[in-house]
């Protein structure tokens, strides 16, 4: 295991001439905790839950591509809340809680198990408007999550113990509610599902209103990052998988190649605008932490239908797709808007210098909106307007420290303009 996984609960350090008892108590990790990274478990539930996006992904395109954009969106965006939650809580418990004894690591297992499930369910959920197997693989994820609150508790005492068992019975009682997804007629869900997000999200709030845990601002930023770097991957893997198709049935390259550029230039300029941002800087308490975690279910959620947002392009491009150029166009391009400036809001801002900085990504995000009306070019220009971005932040970036006299140590740079440390 790493050095965060095989260090002791709270301190920074293991001894190396003994191996860990096989159960060790449920104890809270020091905040400044030194040389804290993810663990292999860690990166491991990472893969298992990009399954589940892709899934919903694939789902995504197939109902885009078939005129059904409204429901599938909806479907999307349920399911995509469903994983995106799940591992938002696994990841900032394991930041505070993460012990890596037998216990932790099978009880974590459970949680991979219930994300199978769920992608399981996700092609029936749009199919069939069946949410039974997504609610199943749900709640065997959740009733998992509430058991390491109750052992965390068990091992707490006084605002400690009470935030883990609000924690615990916060989780519970939201299963309850979900069940309106399988048990009631189908028009009624999309509220279902609007009351829930709302209840999940104040648990949380709630249950940290007297005592927060102590998640460590650099191993968040990390896994934050990590998954973002998983689900760019999933994109790319996934526009690729459609061009090999298409091309490997003798369709024109010249149909192909536009997107496939155009794709590139997206999730380049999409990673280099995200991860030039030290964002573990900002996140200084559960204000800031709790806005900026809430606010990646749309990032995630735009970076994974960007992918989908692709294929459905190479579908249309070579006749695959009852869409119109215009519609395919904008599976791309809202998606790669709405990254760019969600990405800006939580990200970009807080480190921007000056109203020309600020300006780069919003100008991106409206210029790539308005690249949607350029016909069968409109996913290559949204890729060179993305990385005209970074370009330009990179630009205003060294002219200010160039007018300032300034050259080494750390500098704003790239797409998002955010301080960074030069390589």
């Amino acid at each position: 295991m790493t050095s965060s996984s095989a260090s002791a609960p709270g301190s920074g350090s293991a001894e190396p001439s003994r191996v860990p008892r096989p159960l060790r108590p449920l104890t809270a990790r020091g905040r400044h905790e030194a040389h804290r990274v993810s663990s292999p478990l860690e990166l491991f539930i990472d893969l298992c839950f990009v399954v589940a996006i892709a899934q919903a992904g694939a789902e995504l395109v197939h109902a885009v591509a078939e005129g059904h954009a409204g429901q599938g969106i909806l479907n999307y965006a349920m399911a995509f809340f469903a994983i995106w939650w799940a591992w938002m809580n696994f990841s900032w418990f394991a930041s505070a809680y993460d012990n890596d004894d037998v216990l932790y690591r099978l009880v974590t297992l459970v949680q991979v198990a219930g994300v199978l499930v769920l992608a399981a369910g996700i092609s029936r959920a749009f199919a069939e408007h069946d949410f039974f197997l997504v609610w199943l693989g749900y709640v065997i994820m959740r009733v998992a999550m509430a058991t390491q609150w109750l052992r965390a508790a068990r091992n707490a005492g006084g605002a400690e113990r009470r935030m883990a068992l609000r924690y615990a019975a916060g989780v519970l009682l939201c299963q309850v509610g979900w069940l309106g997804l399988v048990l009631l007629p189908e028009p009624d869900r999309p509220w279902v599902f609007l009351v829930m997000v709302v209840a999940e999200l104040a648990v949380p709030v709630y249950a940290e209103r007297a005592y927060a845990t102590s998640w460590h601002p650099h191993h968040i930023a990390e896994r934050y990052g990590l998954f973002t770097i998983i689900v760019l991957g999933e994109t790319v893997a996934a526009a690729t998988v459609a061009v090999k198709s298409a091309a490997d049935e003798d369709f024109a390259l010249g149909e192909l190649l536009p997107i496939a550029a155009g794709g590139l230039l997206i999730v380049f300029s999409a990673w280099w605008i995200y991860f030039v941002v030290p964002i573990h800087g900002h996140l200084r308490s559960n204000r800031e932490s709790f806005l900026w975690g809430y606010g990646h279910y749309v990032i995630l959620a735009s970076a994974a239908a960007i992918g989908a947002g692709l294929e459905v392009a190479v579908e249309q491009a070579v006749g695959k797709s009852r869409l119109s150029t215009l519609a395919a166009s904008a599976a791309v391009t809202l998606p790669t808007a709405l990254y760019l400036i969600t990405v800006w809001a939580l990200h970009a801002r807080h480190f921007k210098v000056g109203i020309a900085q600020q300006l780069v990504l919003p100008t991106a995000a409206l210029l790539v909106i308005c690249c949607t009306f350029l016909g069968e070019w409109a996913v290559f220009a949204a890729g060179v307007v993305s990385a005209l971005a970074v370009a330009t932040g990179v630009t205003l970036t060294a002219r200010m420290y160039a007018g300032s006299g300034t050259g080494g140590g750390t500098a704003a740079s790239g797409g998002s303009g955010a301080t960074r440390r030069e390589a």
